[in-house]
């Protein structure tokens, strides 16, 4: 499944059990969070499937495709970034740092994707980084 060695199994391409491999040479058997939720994370009645929207003065959220989801995150991500970044510092060094947004990681991803998370949010400026995990 991912890095750390767990065995998952299948049946009919139904997920049915989720157990740590004793003979990994980390893990020794252990789940992290992320497998021993696994589970409840892919059958939850409570995941959410769909991108949903809450517009401004509304209490109530509106379904909205993956394509429209993208595109107004995108557009909000490019206005702060355009109206924020700082290009050069006060001795006039190139910094290129946006200082109002900042990202928070989640604990559940593999180290791979950890790392590119990483690199794409300091790729747009952000220096406010974190994880979950150490929350």
């Amino acid at each position: 499944m991912y890095s750390l060695g767990d065995g998952a199994y299948n049946a009919k391409a139904s997920l049915i059990h989720v157990e740590g491999d004793p003979d990994h040479p980390v893990s020794r058997g252990a789940l992290c969070p992320k497998g021993a939720g696994l589970l409840d994370y892919v059958k939850s009645p409570n995941r959410l499937k769909y991108p949903e929207v809450r517009r401004p003065n509304s209490d109530k959220w509106e379904r909205i495709s993956w394509d429209q989801a993208y595109k107004e995150i995108a557009a909000h991500i490019k206005e702060d970034r355009d109206a924020n970044m700082v290009v050069h510092n006060a001795e006039g060094v190139r910094v290129n740092r946006w200082t109002t947004a900042g990202f928070l990681a989640a604990s559940g991803a593999s180290n791979e994707a950890g790392h590119l998370t990483g690199k794409f949010v300091r790729s747009l400026g952000m220096v406010a980084i974190d994880n979950q995990a150490r929350v």
